[in-house]
C-alpha cells in the first residue's frame, strides 16, 4: 500500500468511498455533497489536502484535511473500502494526515464524528485525539468532537 496526494483522477474514488460509509450509517447531507462533488475546491484550494491510499493502483482509502485557520485543521471524509477495513489503512492515513498537518504549521486538529462510528472513534483515541465540547451543528449526525494538540 502507498499513500499519495489527491489527483483529479481520484475524484470518483474519493466520492464513492465516502458515500459508502455515510449511506451505511446516515443520510447524505448538503455539506457532504459539497465536499464529495467538489473535493479540490473544498479541501485543496482552501489550503487543506486529501490523501489517498492505493493498493495495486486501486484507491482503497482516503482522508481529507480541511483548513479552518492558520493553525487549525479538521480531519474529514476519512474512509476505507469494504474488504480492506481492519488492515491498518485508516491508521496509516490518519498518521500521514497528522504529519502533513504538522508540516503545515497546524497546532490543533479537530474531528466531528458520531458515537455510532465506534471503530473510527477507537482509532482517533488511539492516535491521541481526546473528546472536546461539540460547538457546531455543521452535520446533523455529528454528536461528538475530538481534538489533537500538536504543540507538544
Amino acid at each position: 500500500m502507498k499513500i499519495v496526494a489527491f489527483a483529479s483522477s481520484h475524484s470518483n474514488a474519493f466520492r464513492d468511498l465516502n458515500l459508502d460509509w455515510i449511506e451505511e450509517y446516515f443520510a447524505i447531507e448538503e455539506l457532504d455533497r459539497k465536499h464529495l462533488n467538489f473535493p479540490r475546491e473544498s479541501f485543496i484550494d482552501s489550503g487543506g489536502a486529501i490523501l489517498m491510499a492505493e493498493m495495486d493502483g486501486e484507491a482503497v482509502g482516503c482522508c481529507g484535511l480541511l483548513r479552518h485557520g492558520d493553525d487549525v485543521y479538521e480531519v474529514s471524509k476519512m474512509a476505507v473500502k469494504r474488504g480492506y477495513r481492519g488492515c491498518g489503512i485508516g491508521a496509516e492515513l490518519l498518521g500521514a494526515i497528522i504529519t502533513l498537518a504538522r508540516s503545515r504549521g497546524a497546532r490543533r486538529l479537530e474531528i466531528i464524528s458520531s458515537t455510532r462510528l465506534e471503530t473510527a472513534l477507537r482509532l482517533y483515541r488511539r492516535m491521541g485525539f481526546v473528546e472536546v465540547p461539540l460547538d457546531t451543528d455543521v452535520y446533523a449526525r455529528g454528536n461528538i468532537a475530538l481534538a489533537l494538540d500538536l504543540t507538544g
